[in-house]
């Protein structure tokens, strides 16, 4: 048993057992950067996409249709695929319940709205193209500088043998790669030991923008998280305890040109250092110590078939399931449900209910939600059950239900109205759990994975949690509704009011959908 049991085990009980270090205050004078600063790095402007009015939010979160194609990508399409996903498109400032709405007036303090949701609003991911002969610029290495939108050159040269060698035999012949890190302290100066939980997710958060983005083009991703991370972290000039390497997404290019079978000259590797704004980084041993044992055994890929165990089983009760309507989206373009994606911090009034039509429409999108990982072939069961804390929903009764995916219906697990529960087991004071439609909660058997694909397995489940949350985001602004997610919870008072002791399912997230009080006090400046 590894020590990501361990870590998954203080994740469940930190609302009652505070981590290390308990007394831990954020030196918010000496944060640190929302993306990586390489001073001197020669910059390329990434093209302006313009997005299609049929690429819908419907078709890239309900699937129903022909699957995607692997396609290639074009360097417009990657450049709308980045900047739609983390590149900065507004400025938002509004009268809410988040306790950092003081500082939020103040430039150096702005909030830049992003396409892909973040805990925190930290944004720590740092994205990097691997970029072979057959891709539209000289063979390198880049960073994606999210602020001004372009592509910035660490190393000239081809090296994306290196990566294809890193990744085995996994993935089409290509040598194009969006290699996906995270430098740990750009969340670990606010939430220390809990940060690798966080960024785990932003992971899978952003890997679902793509999916979403790509697949409502017709486009199929496929990333990988097993591979030879030291590898890549040498060839990309990482200190491996600074930044984890998380995923590797190949990219089908221009298929007119045969990708490079070179291997790399030996001991390439980026030379130039980024330079940190902060004067003092702290380092915390439970996150290295979580970070070193999901970073080992990378070549033991799982077996097809490993997680078909770690499902959840099927609930039942005695009550009869109530049936959802067909799940369907308005027409609404991907671009414009995820440039108008927000939390609704405070913002909830339960004076309109949800409609069952919008939150059958949320639970069927969240339930298809897949990483699409090299660990879950085609067959793969979904890993996440949801949950639905009902509150005030159109035709269905107040009470803590089961989603069952299968046959679209909820299965009634505990009657009554819950909100009371909800607002004593949340922590903050930034929601009011009450006044929101519903509460969805998605739940893994974070165990069963671990014992069956090792430690490494703590990043697939976050990622997969992480990838639902983004789906509830855009579908809820596909809807019109309001949403936020949240960590700060008891998730030991959600397993025992879900009766999940003997499952083995463990409560990771929760995310509120509702209707919002009209006419907000809100400032909004688009930038793109």
């Amino acid at each position: 048993m590894g020590y990501a049991h361990e870590y998954a085990t203080a994740i469940m009980h930190r609302g009652r057992i505070p981590m290390e270090p308990a007394d831990f205050v954020p030196d918010w004078a000496d944060r640190p950067r929302k993306a990586k600063y390489y001073p001197g790095a020669e910059s390329f402007p990434l093209p302006d996409t313009p997005y299609p009015a049929h690429a819908t939010v419907a078709a890239g979160c309900l699937p129903d249709g022909p699957p995607p194609t692997a396609q290639p990508f074009t360097l417009p399409l990657l450049s709308g695929m980045l900047q739609d996903s983390y590149g900065l498109v507004g400025r938002r400032l509004g009268v809410q319940a988040n306790t950092d709405l003081a500082a939020l007036p103040h430039y150096t303090q702005a909030n830049w709205s992003r396409g892909t949701a973040s805990g925190g609003g930290l944004y720590p991911v740092s994205v990097y193209w691997v970029s072979g002969p057959s891709g539209p610029l000289t063979p390198a290495v880049h960073y994606y500088c999210p602020p001004r939108h372009c592509m910035q050159r660490l190393l000239a040269g081809d090296v994306s043998g290196e990566v294809r060698a890193a990744l085995g035999a996994y993935g089409p012949a290509t040598d194009q790669y969006l290699v996906l890190g995270v430098k740990y302290w750009q969340n670990a100066f606010k939430y220390n030991s809990f940060s690798f939980h966080a960024v785990s997710m932003d992971v899978g958060a952003l890997l679902q923008t793509w999916h979403i983005w790509a697949r409502a083009r017709g486009l199929r991703l496929a990333p990988a998280l097993w591979f030879d991370e030291a590898r890549l972290a040498r060839l990309l000039g990482l200190d491996g305890d600074e930044e984890g390497l998380f995923a590797v997404v190949p990219l089908l290019w221009d298929t007119q040109r045969a990708a490079s079978t070179t291997s790399a000259a030996e001991g390439a590797a980026v030379r130039r250092r980024e330079v940190e704004r902060s004067r003092t980084v702290l380092a915390f041993d439970t996150l290295h110590r979580i970070h070193r044992a999901t970073a080992g055994h990378t070549g033991d890929r799982p077996a097809p078939g490993a997680l078909g165990p770690c499902a959840p089983a099927a609930r039942t009760g005695a009550a009869a399931p109530v049936t959802l309507p067909p799940a369907a989206f308005p027409e609404v373009d991907v671009r414009t449900a995820l440039r108008s994606r927000r939390s609704s911090f405070g913002r909830f009034d339960a004076t309109v209910p949800v409609t069952a039509r919008q939150l059958a429409a949320t639970l069927a999108a969240c339930a298809r939600t897949r990483i699409g990982s090299d660990a879950e072939p085609e067959g793969t069961p979904a890993l996440a059950r949801l949950y639905a804390f009902v509150n005030h929903v159109e035709g269905v009764e107040p009470g803590a239900y089961a989603y069952e995916a299968g046959t679209h219906t909820l299965r009634l697990v505990t009657p009554g109205a819950p909100g009371s529960f909800l607002q004593d087991n949340y922590f903050l004071s930034n929601y009011n759990l009450e006044q929101s439609g519903a509460v969805i909660v998605p739940a893994v058997r974070t165990t069963a994975v671990l014992d069956a694909v090792g430690d490494r397995g703590y990043r697939l489940v976050n990622a997969t949690v992480g990838a639902i949350a983004q789906t509830f985001y855009t579908a809820a602004a596909a809807l019109g509704l309001g949403a936020g997610v949240a960590l700060g919870f008891d998730n030991i008072s959600y397993t025992e009011r879900l009766g999940l002791e003997d499952t083995g399912e463990a409560p990771l997230l929760i995310m509120l959908l509702g209707n919002e009080r009209p006419h907000p006090a809100d400032f909004h400046c688009d930038l793109v």
